[in-house]
């Protein structure tokens, strides 16, 4: 099993990352995908670019060198009522969005029952195509109400591969969601969250650990062109 596709990573636009869009790239390139998604981070990020960055990025090709690139965000979870900080027209014009929640956005204090609410009420945004890294130990919800939720509305769990290479605190989180996935039959992407070009596509220990779960590959939206564009269709995003 291979991912045909990174549909999260950083550049140096994102100021905690170290690569340019050109770099990242030709590393997607080298890896032989089909598809990279630019997902620099959203405003309330502390060094996030600003919003002439992602208004601008329709400068950039469809394709360069053989690869279809996806111009997007990683927008921020706001709030526990699910609110983003990505917001229309912006989201109209990007193609890609992964909505996550990241330890110094949210102020209030976490529970179960608050992130279960807040994953609920971002499964009813229609321009969200993924959740990110929600297996984060700090956030933990209630796969069994929420997973449902989100696949019913077209939105990707991700299993992001940085769990397994840097959060091992998150990975029995990450186990039990794949296996909530499994159960109801709900989408994921399989992503690298790569804030440096070499990590690009490099996503073995996730691919190893759904194969050991015995994980539906056509549930792998990024697992074949086939399915990545059957769901590029489905949100209406150019092939």
């Amino acid at each position: 099993m291979k991912i045909v596709a990174d549909l999260h990573t950083h550049t140096i636009a994102s100021t905690h990352a170290y690569s340019t869009i050109q770099e990242m790239v030709a590393a997607a390139k080298e890896k032989n995908l089909y598809a990279i998604a630019i997902t620099d981070h959203a405003r309330q990020m502390p060094g996030a670019p600003g919003a002439y960055y992602f208004e601008s990025l329709s400068l950039i090709p469809k394709e360069y060198n053989g690869v279809r690139i996806l111009k997007g965000i990683e927008a921020n979870i706001l709030d526990f009522e699910g609110n983003i900080d990505c917001e229309e027209p912006l989201a109209n014009q990007l193609e890609w969005i992964v909505a996550s929640m990241h330890g110094n956005i949210i102020k209030d204090t976490p529970s179960i029952e608050k992130c279960t609410n807040a994953y609920l009420q971002l499964a009813k945004n229609k321009n969200v195509n993924v959740i990110g890294h929600s297996d984060t130990v700090m956030y933990k919800y209630d796969y069994e109400k929420v997973i449902p939720e989100l696949s019913k509305n077209g939105i990707l769990i991700e299993i992001n591969n940085s769990t397994f290479n840097f959060k091992k605190d998150s990975m029995s989180n990450c186990v039990e969601i794949i296996k909530v996935c499994k159960k109801h039959k709900a989408r994921i992407v399989v992503n690298t969250d790569a804030h440096f070009s070499t990590y690009v596509g490099n996503a073995e220990p996730t691919l190893q650990v759904l194969k050991e779960l015995d994980f539906p590959k056509e549930l792998i939206v990024n697992a074949s062109i086939e399915t990545l564009q059957s769901y590029m269709k489905e949100k209406n995003i150019e092939i």
